[in-house]
């Protein structure tokens, strides 16, 4: 009996070590991938087609504008990037299976991307099951990096997060427009949306005389401003993307509503400026994380310059922030010596005194970068002021 027992748990050892996952050339002991070969790669998944394609493609050309610059400087410690980019189509199950592809086919050791917060809660679970850091140029819901009381561990933005641009709105709205009513009329389907109109609700000082919502797609919003034109305010509060909120902005003027309209940096494309038309488009304020007016040393002046230079136009807060997440990586492989998916993460998360254009910022205990923000001022469609607030 006592063979019997000695040659079953035999048996069982041996299956055991059988049914153990293997090692690839891509894994790490603690898991990520590991750099391997002459180059190190990145993936990057963004919008690139679909309803908000204009932010992934902004992003994408801040990411090649690094990449080259690095490259042609001879690369991280003698290794070149190498970006594998792929197209979430602006769907956040697509992004979902674009991280996977990127981390378990190519191996990235890291990932950019995806710019908006839903495709970036979306793909986080299979980066986080991978151990494969992600930095996102300006997905800003809070939850990104911080549930609960737990921090995502793989979880990383160059964007300030909507809690933080909320209060700068609302402290904006107070301070400089001296705005002592506001309305709000906020997208309902949409958790960005959502959670800056909570940011902005617990930050304003005054008093809310209108709230009312919209849903993504809406077309028609006569029915809603009518509602609101009817109520006494002095600033409208939109919290949203520019496909809904330059319609609105539209509409509104149109219907003879011309108080100051407030947003966050979901306005920050030039379609905004398309869709509303630049004959409505006057007091109009909104949260960047970016202005070329603001650009006051040799860091940004060149950023801007070379800009201008490769795609013959002014850099946008988008182009900015992507281009920062690319170098916020390079650091963090240079300060731990090391391009593995787990150096970069504690790499991440140790950053401090980064210099981006973007500004000076350190990453803190929640994985959010510490940095102030800009409110644009936008008349007859243009860019007339910048404003660096820090609530």
């Amino acid at each position: 009996m006592k063979k019997i027992i000695m040659l079953f748990s035999g048996l069982l050892l041996l299956s055991a070590c059988s049914a153990a996952p293997k090692g690839s050339a891509g894994d790490t002991a603690s898991g990520g991938n590991e750099q391997s070969g002459d180059t190190i790669k990145i993936g990057v998944n963004l919008e690139l087609s679909g309803a908000v394609a204009a932010y992934g493609n902004q992003e994408k050309d801040g990411i090649e504008m690094a990449v080259k610059e690095i490259n042609d400087a001879g690369g991280i410690d003698g290794k070149n990037i190498e970006i594998i980019m792929k197209d979430n189509k602006s769907d956040s199950t697509e992004a979902v299976s674009v991280t996977t592809s990127l981390t378990t086919k190519d191996k990235v050791v890291a990932m950019i991307g995806p710019a908006t917060s839903a495709a970036v809660k979306s793909s986080l679970p299979n980066a986080t099951k991978v151990k494969v850091p992600l930095v996102t140029p300006s997905g800003t819901d809070d939850s990104i990096t911080l549930q609960g009381d737990a921090v995502q561990p793989y979880a990383f933005r160059t964007c300030f997060q909507d809690s933080f641009q909320g209060k700068v709105l609302a402290v904006y709205a107070t301070d400089t427009l001296n705005a002592k009513k506001a309305a709000i009329l906020g997208d309902n389907s949409s958790d960005y949306a959502k959670g800056l109109t909570t940011a902005f609700k617990d930050a304003y000082t005054g008093e809310i005389t209108a709230e009312e919502n919209f849903t993504k797609g809406d077309k028609d919003f006569q029915a809603v401003l009518t509602k609101i034109k009817g109520k006494d305010f002095d600033v409208l509060y939109l919290p949203g993307y520019y496909e809904e909120t330059g319609l609105i902005t539209k509409q509104a003027r149109e219907m003879g509503i011309d108080v100051p309209i407030l947003g966050p940096d979901g306005f920050s494309d030039p379609k905004y400026v398309e869709i509303a038309g630049k004959e409505n488009v006057n007091d109009i304020y909104y949260a960047s994380h970016f202005s070329t007016k603001t650009a006051d040393n040799e860091k940004v002046t060149t950023f801007v310059d070379n800009f201008k230079k490769e795609y013959d136009k002014d850099p946008s807060s988008f182009n900015a922030l992507a281009y920062d997440a690319v170098y916020m990586i390079k650091q963090a492989i240079e300060d731990q010596g090391s391009a593995s998916s787990e150096a970069i993460t504690k790499g991440l998360a140790e950053l401090k005194d980064f210099a981006g254009v973007t500004g000076t910022m350190s990453i803190d205990k929640d994985h959010n970068p510490e940095k102030s923000a800009v409110v644009l001022g936008l008349q007859e469609g243009v860019e007339a002021s910048a404003e660096v607030v820090n609530p």
